[in-house]
């Protein structure tokens, strides 16, 4: 097994890990082959092979190798893909790991998340699945997903573990069952928990993703908590049928005043930085690197808009 300080010595992030525009992380059944076939083309920018909830346990070898072939087989063209594997403390976790990693998804999804131990655990198998299948140490990335009040109250810490930890998501679904709360179109049961794991995921200079919106058939509810949770300062949300793919998108499509404004923003800021001015004034506000960074991202994401 490897140390703590293997772990940040060898897997590290890029750039690209923390900024690629993923508004929409798309899950697909492991055990459904129409749609792992058809999944290129629904136009997601994450793809989620689910190889955990979505399958009954006596599917579960059957999915992990049809999910397997989908990765050696399948051209994705601009899709990432990742799978969502079975809990650490599940007897499928290690074959899980063990097929899955050679064949190189972008992340490894991990289910039932709850502290920085168990974070260095998945590294562990990870890193030694790597050196086993000739791949550099830290190709694969880890994507936690918070789903109880224990794995809220160590966020911090999940978020930190270590850096081959790309991004983080609250798991609404059992995070409320946990609580015992209601699940609401509104949200206010998740309000803290998402307002948590933003804060988290800036400290760690990750991405933090929402959960899955599970009423399919309310198109409007699912844009208006997208908007909500826009503002919260999340980089994208799960989704469960592609027919959410859209709204989403178009929630996440910043306004023509905001992308004018970033434009402003960034002209300003290239102007200072080439004379050397040191305060930055747009609109009358004073700018800072942080606004910069904020503005980058919405041109970002107008540029994303744009190409889908």
């Amino acid at each position: 097994m490897s140390t703590k300080k293997d772990s940040f010595k060898f897997a590290k992030r890029t750039i690209e890990d923390v900024t690629k525009i993923r508004r929409t992380r798309l899950y697909i059944p492991g055990n459904n082959p129409a749609m792992i076939r058809n999944s290129p083309l629904f136009g997601a920018d994450q793809i989620i092979f689910d190889l955990e909830d979505g399958v009954a346990v006596n599917q579960k070898d059957a999915a992990r190798a049809l999910v397997r072939n989908a990765l050696q087989e399948l051209d994705f063209g601009d899709t990432e893909v990742t799978v969502r594997v079975n809990a650490l403390d599940t007897e499928f976790f290690e074959n899980d790991i063990h097929e899955i990693v050679p064949v190189k998804p972008y992340a490894i999804v991990l289910p039932k998340s709850e502290d920085e131990k168990q974070m260095l655990d998945v590294n562990d198998h990870i890193m030694i699945t790597e050196e086993k299948s000739d791949l550099s140490i830290g190709t694969i990335k880890l994507t936690p997903i918070i789903e109880s009040a224990w794995g809220v109250l160590r966020a911090e810490n999940i978020a930190l573990a270590c850096d081959r930890i790309v991004g983080i998501s609250p798991g609404g679904e059992d995070l409320t069952a946990d609580l015992g709360a209601e699940r609401t179109t509104e949200g206010e049961e998740l309000l803290y928990i998402r307002s948590k794991l933003v804060l988290a995921a800036r400290a760690a200079g990750i991405q933090v993703y929402d959960t899955v919106y599970t009423n399919v058939r309310d198109i409007q509810g699912l844009y208006h908590q997208t908007e909500r949770i826009v503002r919260l300062g999340f980089d994208g949300k799960a989704c469960i049928h592609p027919c959410q793919i859209e709204p989403i998108h178009n929630a996440f499509k910043p306004s023509d005043s905001d992308i004018e404004r970033a434009k402003r923003i960034i002209d300003a800021y290239n102007l200072a930085q080439a004379e050397g001015v040191g305060v930055i004034c747009v609109d009358n506000r004073m700018i800072d690197v942080p606004v910069v960074k904020r503005s980058e991202r919405i041109l970002k994401r107008a540029e994303a808009a744009k190409n889908r």
